[in-house]
């Protein structure tokens, strides 16, 4: 394999990552989406999310493998400190670490903006994004039982939280 390298997203990202996003929309229940995204709506979310929060990709030969960001937890001012974290890897490339490359340089990068938690929500049953998240040391603090429906399945979502400061 190719070596890693991890950047900042570009907005000529957006078709590459909605290929590495849409299988997870139309053939998991990792992502609650039920729709594929087109490379415009990436470019939207990318647009919108970048603009104030890290959004970064990993990269093995020139070509998008991974990507991660954080975006506000919620709108209220009083949670301006908390940031939820997303992180998709083309699946073609999963176990070889990019995640947790992709993790680790995102929590430092909201650490030095000041951020003060994160806050990852995972689909019940995704035990590879709880272990990816439960070595980086989150913590899981709240489990909601049938809250998301797909695939004629209810779905649980279980939020892990990892603490910047205390």
């Amino acid at each position: 394999m190719d070596a890693i390298t991890i950047r900042p997203v570009r907005a000529d990202d957006a078709a590459a990552l909605a290929a590495i996003y849409n299988p997870y929309v139309a053939e998991t229940d990792i992502s609650f989406e039920t729709e594929p995204l087109t490379a415009g709506d990436m470019r939207q979310r990318i647009a919108q999310t970048a603009a104030s929060c890290p959004y970064l990709v990993a990269e093995a030969g020139g070509t998008p493998v991974g990507y991660c960001y954080a975006h506000p937890w919620k709108e209220r001012a009083a949670y301006a400190l908390t940031l939820e974290t997303t992180v998709y890897i083309d699946r073609r490339h999963c176990g070889r670490g990019i995640g947790r490359r992709l993790m680790e340089r995102l929590i430092d990068d909201c650490r030095q903006r000041g951020a003060h938690a994160l806050v990852a929500c995972i689909t019940g049953g995704n035990a590879r994004s709880t272990a990816l998240h439960e070595a980086l040391g989150f913590r899981r603090v709240s489990r909601f039982r049938q809250v998301g429906r797909k695939g004629g399945r209810w779905l649980d979502v279980e939020d892990y939280e990892l603490l910047l400061a205390e």
